[in-house]
């Protein structure tokens, strides 16, 4: 046993992995960066701003409620055009949509951005012209109910893949991403509501600090050799980055009587977001290239003396 300091050492050597001329046993994704990341971002911090502004407008708060609207419906449409992007062809988001799957989180995650999608603008829409207000609230009550699943649905669809740090961290990541999604929806609040209540957004975003910390420890702790990606490299620079500016996000949003506190705060939370969702997507790329990552969690199943052959 090492010291409370360092990192257990797997038990499964390095060397003992070896693939046919030494290329990667996964296929890498497809995905293009930032198309994906990006859309992992805007699609957490859509759903967190609307199911915000929901509860701001049930609560009297007016101009909060307002401020998540528009958050919620630019992040939203822009998500759907980053995944659009990274499709190649806007007829092939529209086939998602042709059959709804249950037991495919990437139809039931189509299903989840275009209704939430129409209803955020049409709320956002609503709210700028000043016509059919009645409509307009519903939708953007619509939209608040649907921002849960917005946050998180992208987790399990990346935990649904082979790709081993993001399918071995399936408990934690959706508490990462719905916790990095409210810290994100809290900044924006902070920049573009300045004269609103900033009590809830700065609960909130002292929430989704905790939650996300805390999953992405226990993910660093429980992972073993395949979480060694979120800490190591360009992922795990990423992510410290996303601790740092997460803290200081959280310590800046707690100084209300300064003036620009709140706009460095909102700042912070939103780089904090950026690095969550590029750290994570890195950290999958990378692990998807060692075949350490892949064999190690089989043999770990299988038990003592039942390896898979190499």
């Amino acid at each position: 046993m090492t010291g409370s300091g360092e990192r257990e050492q797997p038990m499964v050597a390095r060397a003992e992995f070896r693939s046919y001329y030494g290329r990667p046993i996964l296929k890498r994704p497809t995905w293009k960066v930032p198309d994906v990341p990006g859309y992992l971002f805007l699609g957490g911090t859509a759903g967190a701003s609307a199911s915000m502004a929901a509860a701001a407008e049930l609560t009297g708060r007016r101009e909060l409620a307002g401020a998540g609207r528009w958050v919620a419906a630019a992040a939203s449409v822009t998500s759907v055009a980053a995944l659009v992007h990274d499709l190649g062809r806007p007829e092939r988001f529209t086939h998602m949509l042709r059959v709804l799957k249950p037991t495919s989180p990437l139809s039931v995650g189509s299903w989840i951005l275009a209704p939430f999608s129409a209803l955020a603008t049409a709320s956002a829409a609503s709210q700028t012209t000043g016509r059919l207000p009645r409509l307009g609230r519903l939708a953007g009550l619509g939209s608040g109910v649907l921002g849960p699943a917005m946050c998180t649905y992208t987790a399990v669809l990346l935990s649904d893949t082979a790709v081993p740090a993001w399918h071995e961290a399936y408990p934690e990541l959706p508490y990462v991403f719905a916790g990095s999604a409210l810290t994100s929806a809290a900044g924006a609040a902070l920049l573009c509501a300045p004269g609103a209540d900033h009590g809830p957004p700065t609960r909130m975003g002292l929430l989704g600090v905790g939650m996300e910390l805390a999953a992405m420890r226990r993910i660093e702790r429980r992972l073993g050799l395949v979480g060694e990606p979120y800490v190591t490299g360009r992922p795990g620079r990423l992510l410290t980055w996303n601790k740092a500016l997460a803290a200081a996000g959280a310590g800046l949003s707690l100084l209300a009587d300064r003036r620009a506190a709140p706009l460095l705060a909102g700042a912070s939370y939103l780089a904090a977001g950026l690095c969550t969702r590029f750290g994570i997507f890195a950290a999958g790329m990378a692990s998807a290239q060692d075949p350490a990552y892949v064999v190690t969690p089989q043999r770990q199943r299988l038990g003592p003396g039942r390896g898979v052959a190499t």
